[in-house]
């Protein structure tokens, strides 16, 4: 169990540190202020600020965050009649906003407060001491800083480093930059692990057989080694890949197979795929073949090619299951957490080679995932953001605080049954 955990926290907090860092250093790179680095969500566990940012490890290690000033309503609400404390500097300006009752910072003025406005004039308009006689404005720095209700100090985000004042280019890197690391890291642990492993055994490009199990679907249907399928649920197939997705969202349903023999013989067979048990593909349709003979490659180029291919292959077969959902939805065809937590159960006894393939292949799962086009996504903020483009101007914060408010829902909604479903798969069934 020990292993499991050490194992899920590494990979999922590698492949999400790894995807907000994109998002992050093209953020400051664009001029964007980053207020929080997250890793992790829930409660603090620790913080430390740094260059205007602050950043934060959490309770909970499932996800971590970007938080970017002027994206969502992320301010402290500082209303009339609030007391507050304020720390100047030998200016006389405001470096440091604290709102939070339970804090206490020395050398501070406490302030009953009138206006102020932390964006565009930077002031703070109050009653010092409380005394209603004693009203004063006191010029507020443009990087000072706020204490938040949980207690992290974060910086105050004047329009000037507000994303929406970033250009439209800058904006669109930073919002495609998580996803592109994404790409990146898949291409660089495969690339590690051809080099680990020595060399990369090459699969035969064909839909070839090149085993059967005995007793298996395929083996009862009479499908021999070096038998071809040709044609899978009324779809043609040209690799041993072809085959698999085919079969696998079919357990315990009829299909058709087209079959060549190596005679040159067709014969056209309905199977039933079975239901996989195996926890990494638990609820999968299965035929019991394997694919033909395989090569090695030890080319040192080879294996860097290997990193761009096999991160391009794992993308196509995602591309091809989102299509597959589209047309068939199923939850069981989705995974959450609950489901990475079991598959790391499977990879962490298979040592470090196992665990860093997949790790590529979640990783580029979450680089595609995030491009769909749905709000609260990266690819839903690059829609507003190609809209944006053609029409000449942004939709109002409003707007688009509301669209993207709805995805948010639907995906937590998801989230949850997705959840649900995999704690049913593997703990209650």
């Amino acid at each position: 169990m020990v292993g499991t955990i050490v194992t899920f926290i590494f990979v999922f907090g590698l492949i999400v540190i790894v995807h907000e860092f994109g998002h992050f250093i093209f953020a400051k790179r664009g001029g964007i202020l980053v207020r929080e680095f997250a890793i992790g969500m829930g409660p603090k566990l620790f913080h430390h600020r740094k260059n205007g940012t602050t950043y934060t490890i959490r309770m909970l290690p499932i996800g971590g965050y970007v938080r970017m000033a002027g994206e969502g309503d992320e301010d402290i609400e500082l209303a009339p009649g609030m007391p507050l404390s304020l720390v100047l500097d030998e200016n006389g300006q405001v470096v440091k906003i604290n709102p939070n009752k339970k804090i206490q910072l020395p050398n501070s003025i406490p302030v009953e407060l009138i206006d102020c406005d932390l964006v565009d004039d930077l002031y703070i308009k109050g009653y010092e001491m409380g005394d209603e006689t004693k009203e004063k404005r006191y010029p507020v720095f443009h990087d000072a800083t706020i204490i938040e209700e949980d207690g992290i100090e974060t910086q105050i985000a004047p329009r000037d480093v507000q994303f929406q004042s970033a250009s439209l280019g800058r904006r669109m890197m930073t919002n495609f930059a998580g996803p592109m690391n994404n790409f990146i890291l898949s291409i660089a642990l495969f690339t590690i692990v051809a080099f680990m492993a020595g060399g990369i055994n090459v699969t035969d490009k064909t839909s070839t057989i090149g085993s059967v199990q005995k007793d298996s679907v395929a083996d009862k249907a009479g499908i021999k080694p070096g038998d071809k399928i040709i044609e899978a649920n009324g779809h043609k197939v040209s690799q041993f890949t072809d085959i698999s997705e085919e079969v696998s969202p079919n357990a315990n349903k009829e299909i058709s197979l087209v079959v060549q023999t190596e005679k040159g013989d067709k014969k056209e067979l309905k199977v039933t795929p079975s239901e996989s048990t195996d926890d990494t593909r638990k609820g999968q349709g299965m035929l019991g073949v394997g694919p033909s003979s395989t090569f090695e490659e030890l080319s040192f180029f080879g294996k860097l090619k290997f990193g761009v291919t096999e991160t391009f292959a794992n993308s196509l077969n995602i591309f091809k299951a989102l299509g597959n959902l589209i047309t068939d939805f199923s939850l069981n065809k989705l995974g959450g957490p609950v489901m990475i937590f079991k598959a790391s159960e499977a990879v962490s006894n298979s040592g470090i080679i196992a665990v860093l393939s997949f790790t590529a292949i979640l990783s580029v799962n979450l680089g595609i995932m995030n491009l769909v086009p749905i709000p609260g996504l990266d690819g839903g903020k690059l829609t507003l953001n190609i809209f944006e483009g053609v029409r000449g101007k942004p939709l109002s914060q409003e707007k688009e605080v509301m669209i993207t408010m709805i995805g948010v829902g639907i995906l937590l909604l998801l989230m949850v049954a997705v959840t649900w479903n995999d704690i049913q798969r593997f703990f209650i069934n």
